[in-house]
This record gives structure tokens, sequence and C-alpha cells, in this order.
């Protein structure tokens, strides 16, 4: 066993002729020098050994200090998502101040028409318009439009006037050319209105907007999200070639070309209605998406 750490040295053979006594001790004592040397010797490696097993003995029992415990951090609640907004309201034309405050929207009917007048006229609001629950049946029908059907009887515009017409052309049906001119009195209000009045119109009665969508079914909803996702699916209907063939497999007429025939609702109104009119009517909704979100759709 080591006995220091030091580098070892050489002890001198004890009781040799050439030992030197060492100093301060009597020459004449060399016998008792040497066993005393031998005790000291034996207690030092004693002393260090047992120094040396003690140190290892109260390491090996002594535990080895812990760091404190780190206190764990409680799981934070999981987050609630918020509605993603596209197209926030704020960044459409604002209109004046208004200086009244907003009706409730069971109250709204009056003030709505009256406003709308004020853009369209008196007369076209009158033959083109229904009076109750626009603001609701805005909002439903806009919603409605890329479904596959939508309820008429909750339209806010009148139907146009007189029976759908039709054609003969050789062995089967066509639209009549002339059935576009039923649409013409909403296709002319709707190029005559000022898009950048109406939207401002739009823009100051939003809150009764987005209520009546918050009622409809969409808690989470954004109503103007959902008006620039429904005029972009307008504009993505297609132009088709004229005159258009018909089946009429019960009671209704329904498109020959099936692809027609899978259209939505909406863009089944702007097939319908003739490519002249549907023409009209997509540049008038480009000119109402750009002013309710500063950005023109592509042509």
């Amino acid at each position: 066993m080591a006995t220091s750490e030091s580098q070892p040295r050489r002890e001198p053979t004890l009781g040799s002729a050439t030992e030197e006594a060492p100093e301060g001790i009597d020459p004449r004592s060399r016998g008792g020098s040497s066993r005393t040397r031998w005790i000291v010797l034996l207690f030092l490696i004693v002393l260090l050994g047992g120094g040396a097993g003690l140190y290892y003995w109260l390491k090996r029992e002594r535990p080895a200090p812990q760091p404190p415990p780190v206190a764990e951090a409680e799981p934070s609640p999981p987050a609630v998502a918020e509605p993603t907004i596209k197209h926030p309201i704020e960044e459409a034309a604002q209109p004046a101040q208004e200086e009244k405050p907003l009706p409730e929207l069971d109250q709204s009917d009056t003030a709505t028409r009256e406003r709308l007048a004020a853009l369209v006229g008196t007369q076209p609001m009158d033959q083109l318009f229904y009076s109750e629950a626009l603001i609701r049946n805005i909002v439903v029908t806009i919603d409605n439009l890329p479904r596959n059907k939508f309820a008429r009887r909750l339209a806010p515009v009148k139907p146009a006037a007189g029976p759908f017409m039709v054609e003969s052309a050789g062995d089967g049906v066509v639209i009549d050319s002339n059935n576009a001119k039923r649409y013409a009195a909403h296709v002319r209000l709707a190029e005559l209105i000022d898009a950048k009045k109406l939207v401002g119109l739009y823009v100051a009665y939003y809150p009764l907007f987005q209520q009546a969508y918050v009622e409809l079914g969409y808690p989470n909803g954004y109503f103007n999200d959902r008006l620039v996702e429904v005029i972009d699916h307008l504009l993505a209907a297609p132009e088709v070639q004229e005159p258009l063939r018909l089946v009429q497999p019960k009671v209704l007429y329904e498109y020959a070309d099936p692809r027609l025939e899978t259209l939505s609702a909406g863009q089944k109104i702007l097939v319908r209605v003739g490519s002249e009119n549907a023409a009209k009517l997509k540049a008038k909704l480009r000119e109402i998406r750009g002013e309710v979100t500063g950005q023109m759709p592509p042509q």
C-alpha cells in the first residue's frame, strides 16, 4: 500500500556501517534508534493506511450531495385556436362616420332598406328586393350559392319575371336566346350601382352581417371571408358555348352536359343568365371584391 503521493525515497539499510546518525541523535544509541525508527515507521504505515481506509469508508458510506430537486412545471392548458381571418373588414373601404347607432338585427329592415334605396333608387328597390329580413336573407343566400341548392324562399332578390324560356333544336331543346332578356333589370341595376358606396354600406352594417352569420351556425366563422370565398367561386364559373342543350328527365330541365349539371347553384345561375349577362355580373363582382379586400382578382 502506498503511504504517500510524493515520489518514493530510498531508506538507508538499518545497521549499515555507512549509515550516518540522524541529526540530534546520539550515535551511541544506534540500536535503540533503529527500534524507535521501526516503531515510528510502523505507526506511520498504520496511520496512513488507516487514514486512507477511513477516507474510503467515509466516502463509501456518506452519500454524495444531491442537487436540489427541480420543481416540475405544470403542463400549460391547451391553447384555444382563434379563428383565422383572411380578409379583415377593417381593410375594406371605410364608410363615413355613422350619425346614428346601428339598429338591432331584428329591427334593421327599415334602416337597411332606406340605405339600399339611396344607392339603387326607390323604384328598383321595390321592384327587385324583398323588404323583410334583408340582412339575414343576404347572408344565408351568399352562404348557399356555392352549394348544390339554395333556398329560393330566403333569397333577398325577387326572381326574374316570366317563365324559363326554351326552344327546340333538332331532336332536343336548348335555352332560348331571348331568355337572357328576363334578367335585364337585375343586370342593369348591378352595372349602375356604385361598388365603393355599396361596400361602404356593407362595412357600416358589418356587425349585423356578422351576427346573422354566427346565428346561421358559424360561431367561429367570419362572414367577410365567406363573402370573398363565394365571389371567387362565382368568378370561376365556366364560360360556355351557346346555345345550351337541355334534357328533361322529370319535371325540371337539366343541362345535357353532365359537367354543367354538377355546378353549384350560384354558378348555374351565371350560366343560365347567358354569357353576355354573366360577363357583366362578373365585372361587378370583381369591383366589389376589390373594394372589400383592396385587391382585384385576376381576369
